[in-house]
């Protein structure tokens, strides 16, 4: 791995280039003691990355917290590149740092899509996982994603669902799910480019307990030059292929979870991954518990929601170091 030192008064966060052998490279960050609990925290999208902020749920001095960009995303190189990249290759990522930062076992944290990876490898990896702390459990279900966008959209706001619905030509609006995935993975940028911010911009509203507004321009959408996310891409290639899960996988295997502590934090109103979601996982992983945050929607900003999901981690983190907590051979 290539490494980079990164210091800033007296914090110090460790920067590294984690080559896949498969064409990928992954940007990494550590910090914190190399002897304390170590915990990964796995962003959302798929495609947002990890950000500074997300430094602030583990506490510096008594965690070492791993952050990086999955394959696509954020300084992860190459940019936005869906070549070998499913939820298999994720999750074998995820060993892939784990071994090279010689962990034995971590806390794995994530919310929204990062809730949903979380999953995939705590049931594949079990023996890995000291425990999970899952913020808006997502299952990686195409009911989740007809739901959030066929339902609750014009629902809740039905000038926004007028917008997402008009960059499709009508012939395409009573499958806008399929459309909007084949658009924005279109070669062509004058297919791509009002579809990805058309997305982007209908998700981040959904994602925001007072967003501010309930619409987007429909001609910024097709005239603006500023830099495209990646998540938008990212997503289409996922969702249409169902986050490459097998129908209901994530909650058919939760029995795998049997011996794993976790946290759900759960916005009250999170239009994206509602409570019923969280409730669902709960009920089948006996050691989980429900932490409601009431007022707050899906945003990891939204009030409380931060909060709660570093005081989990504090909790989880305390948890993993009593001496029944150890870590096998």
């Amino acid at each position: 791995m290539n490494e980079i030192v990164q210091a800033t008064g007296k914090d110090k966060i460790e920067q590294r280039m984690l080559d896949t052998g498969d064409g990928h490279q992954l940007y990494l960050e550590i910090n914190g003691p190399t002897d304390a609990p170590a915990a990964v925290y796995l962003h959302g999208g798929p495609g947002s990355g990890c950000q500074p902020d997300h430094r602030r749920l583990f506490d510096r001095a008594a965690v070492r917290a791993v952050l990086y960009d999955q394959r696509g995303a954020g300084r992860s190189l190459p940019k936005r590149s869906r070549e070998a990249n499913t939820t298999s290759h994720l999750v074998a990522d995820l060993e892939t740092i784990r071994e090279a930062l010689g962990v034995a076992r971590w806390l794995v944290v994530g919310g929204s899509w990062g809730a949903t990876l979380a999953l995939a490898y705590a049931e594949r990896h079990p023996e890995r996982v000291t425990g999970l702390v899952l913020r808006a459990a997502f299952l990686g279900t195409r009911a989740e994603l007809d739901a959030a966008f066929g339902a609750t959209l014009p629902r809740f706001y039905p000038a926004l669902y007028q917008d997402f619905l008009s960059v499709l030509p009508a012939e395409e609006q009573d499958r806008p799910l399929e459309a909007y995935w084949r658009r924005i993975l279109d070669p062509d940028p004058a297919t791509h480019v009002p579809a990805a911010r058309a997305w982007f911009e209908t998700e981040r509203i959904l994602s925001e307990v007072k967003p501010g507004r309930g619409g987007f321009d429909r001609d910024a959408i097709r005239t603006s030059t500023a830099p495209l996310p990646a998540t938008p891409f990212m997503e289409a290639h996922y969702f249409s292929q169902n986050c490459f899960l097998a129908e209901g996988e994530l909650l058919a295997h939760a029995d795998r979870l049997a011996d794993i502590p976790g946290i759900i934090v759960q916005g009250r109103y999170d239009l994206l991954c509602p409570p019923a979601t969280s409730a669902a996982l709960a009920a089948a992983w006996p050691r989980a518990e429900l932490r409601i945050v009431e007022g707050a929607g899906h945003s990891l900003g939204d009030p409380g929601i931060r909060e709660a999901v570093s005081a989990a981690v504090a909790d989880l983190i305390a948890a993993a170091r009593r001496p029944e907590a150890s870590a096998p051979d």
